[in-house]
């Protein structure tokens, strides 16, 4: 009798796991359980009544480095090559981004020439603070918080402004307690390696083998920023769930688990509402707060709320052309930052087009009004409504607004959780527990971090090391 995996939840890292599963030589029984009646977790894309595009959750992946290629042969692998709408690197979605401060829009400093210039919102330029940087000594402590690395090897107004607004966009987060080693990995390496941010990111970590395909070359060549699929990133799921469903992957929705128990034999015994599994190995790719029963410590990875406001406009333009902006905590507790949707991708904007932006509401301000217990629709869409019409000049109502609260969509990294890692991996090894850890609360929140955090799980159960992808070029 061949072995069974249960891979618990089926957002993007576990249908990552079962994909790598599924594709071993002799691949083990590999059974699915999600709790709720859809695959795809955070990623979920909704069509509009003149078949606009609106990203509830992640709206693009970025290509760059071994995990964004990876994404991509995967991307190739599911037959989607055709479906996929890239952001290429001479667009202005690529090249420009936006920080709200003092009540207008600055654009960030880029090139060289952007750097020895004084850059709003920026008293001096750029260049002073790479200076200053190059010449700082290696910090001491085995992990800080992003804003005092930032602080002390960028100086104060780069940590308050460009870190601060980097923490709220990508984390929802707040940089004075998030950890710079767990959520920016590469500049605390670069520190630690090359005793400076700029020259260990200059000289580099060394490349590893990437793996290789059509796609890939492509997304190279034309210098790819992010992409997107043409009916929004939840094909992505979709299509892992018809292959999954092609290569024998039982897939049980609406499936929460009540309990797993392990039994004399050393095997999983999964209740479901009704009925139960037996495994031989779990992974799990749900929060890690809900994994705590087994093995305590994740119980302290706690995650964030965030509203996504998707707005669209008739007949509006936007003042600038970009990715989006960001707003410092100090400019606005509430706002995190809004996308310029129609910028990246204007196939998405429906028929006649509309302009598509989405605004990000969270932060402490979101923290303060959940513990009132003051959440409402009308709020968040007041506020995304006036956030638009004073930072982007969009006074007219929008045409369309969907608006959507995500409870605990984002795990907070703070500072020392490398160790909590580190003890939960002791645990399962000290219990022998056949359970493997996936997913967006442990090393990575992005979608390419999440698939990687899948496949890495697979091959730990198949007991084999990732091997380098079937076709590989070396860089």
């Amino acid at each position: 009798m061949g072995r069974t995996v249960v891979v618990l939840g089926g957002g993007i890292s576990g249908l990552a796991a079962c994909y790598h599963l599924s594709r071993a030589p002799r691949p083990p029984k590999v059974v699915l359980v999600e709790g709720s009646p859809r695959l795809g977790g955070w990623i979920r894309s909704v069509q509009g009544p003149d078949g606009a595009i609106f990203e509830l959750g992640p709206r693009g992946i970025r290509p760059a480095g071994a995990l964004g290629a990876r994404t991509l042969l995967m991307v190739s692998e599911l037959g989607l090559d055709s479906e996929v709408l890239p952001v290429r690197g001479n667009h202005p979605a690529a090249l420009n981004r936006f920080l709200y401060v003092g009540g207008a829009l600055h654009a960030l400093p880029t090139g060289l020439r952007g750097l020895l210039r004084p850059s709003p919102p920026f008293s001096k330029p750029l260049f002073w603070a790479g200076l200053r940087e190059l010449t700082q000594p290696r910090g001491k402590e085995p992990d800080e918080t992003v804003h005092s690395f930032a602080e002390r090897r960028l100086g104060p107004e780069v940590a308050s402004l460009a870190m601060d607004s980097l923490c709220r966009g990508v984390f929802a987060g707040n940089s004075r307690e998030l950890s710079i080693r767990s959520c920016f990995p590469s500049l605390f390496q670069a520190e630690q390696t090359h005793r400076s941010i700029l020259l260990g990111l200059l000289l580099g970590a060394g490349q590893s083998p990437q793996p290789d395909s059509a796609l890939i070359r492509q997304a190279r060549a034309e210098r790819w920023s992010q992409w997107s699929l043409r009916g929004g990133l939840e094909m992505l799921p979709q299509a892992l769930d018809t292959h999954l469903t092609n290569r024998g992957v039982n897939i049980l929705r609406g499936q929460p688990v009540c309990r797993l128990s392990l039994q004399a034999e050393g095997r999983w015994k999964v209740s479901l509402g009704d009925s139960s599994l037996e495994a031989d190995h779990i992974i799990s790719a749900i929060p890690a707060s809900e994994a705590a029963p087994l093995a305590g410590v994740l119980r302290t990875i706690s995650a964030v709320s965030v509203a996504v406001v998707n707005l669209q406009y008739r007949g509006a333009r936007l003042p600038v052309q970009g990715f989006g902006h960001l707003v410092p905590s100090a400019e606005d507790p509430g706002v995190l930052g809004i996308v310029y949707d129609s910028v990246a991708f204007p196939e998405q904007d429906g028929s006649p087009p509309g302009l598509r932006v989405t605004v990000m509401l969270g932060g402490s301000w979101l923290q303060t009004l959940a513990a009132g217990g003051a959440l409402s629709q009308e709020l968040f869409q007041q506020q995304a409504q006036e956030a638009a019409a004073t930072q982007l000049g969009l006074k007219e109502p929008p045409s369309h607004c969907l608006v959507h609260l995500h409870k605990n969509c984002i795990p907070q990294y703070t500072v020392g959780h490398w160790q909590k890692l580190e003890a939960a991996k002791q645990f399962l090894a000290a219990q022998r527990l056949p359970l493997t850890l996936a997913g967006a609360s442990y090393e990575g929140v992005a979608v390419n971090d999440c698939i990687e955090s899948g496949r890495q799980a697979a091959f730990s159960v198949l007991g084999t090391e990732p091997h380098p992808d079937p076709h590989t070029l070396q860089p």
